[in-house]
């Protein structure tokens, strides 16, 4: 990872987090109450170089207000902003994986870089992607980005955010991190 991700990483990460701090506290209350438990919920992950983490989100209880909201609008998504503090993601990138599903072949490239809170194919509104297509989404970022790239990618996830996911699809069941199937040695 370049110096100058990093440094946007950190500073994007800092100021989101001035930013959003007072929404942070309502959403974090919010959860508190809707879903009686955990507020957030830690899934293990693939990070770069294959190493597992455990990335954060809101417990969002299917059904609830507070849940079609979060995950409507990905707000679910933000705690993860700890974990780019902590070095585990970045603020673009590739989605995270399980850590039981590492793929192979010329798709393992995603372990080459640290996963994102957000990418190029969650912004151009092909969030439905089938695994695949987002597989060469994902690996066109890694051989492609740049800064500049970052920075539209990250322009763009704030008017994807304020959209939000078609109401179809924020009534269902939360998303879960996509399980792809093994892929072949290319």
């Amino acid at each position: 990872m370049s110096l100058s991700k990093r440094a946007v990483d950190l500073l994007g990460t800092a100021l989101l987090l001035l930013l959003l701090a007072p929404a942070l506290a309502a959403l974090t209350a919010a959860v508190a109450i809707s879903a009686r438990g955990r507020v957030l919920v830690p899934r293990r992950c693939t990070g770069a170089g294959g190493r597992p983490f455990r990335m954060l989100a809101f417990r969002v209880v299917p059904g609830s207000r507070t849940g079609r909201l979060l995950h409507r609008h990905y707000l679910d998504h933000l705690p993860q902003l700890v974990n780019v503090l902590r070095g585990e993601m970045s603020l673009v990138g590739p989605r995270p994986l399980p850590v039981d599903r590492i793929p192979a072949g010329s798709a393992r490239a995603r372990t080459s870089v640290r996963p994102g809170i957000t990418g190029l194919w969650q912004t151009g509104g092909r969030s439905g992607l089938p695994w695949e297509e987002m597989a060469v989404q994902d690996l066109h970022y890694i051989r492609e980005h740049w800064l500049g790239m970052d920075l539209m990618i990250l322009a763009r996830t704030v008017s994807t955010a304020r959209r939000g996911r078609p109401a179809r699809a924020a009534a269902a069941a939360p998303a879960r991190v996509p399980r792809p199937q093994r892929l072949r040695q290319a």
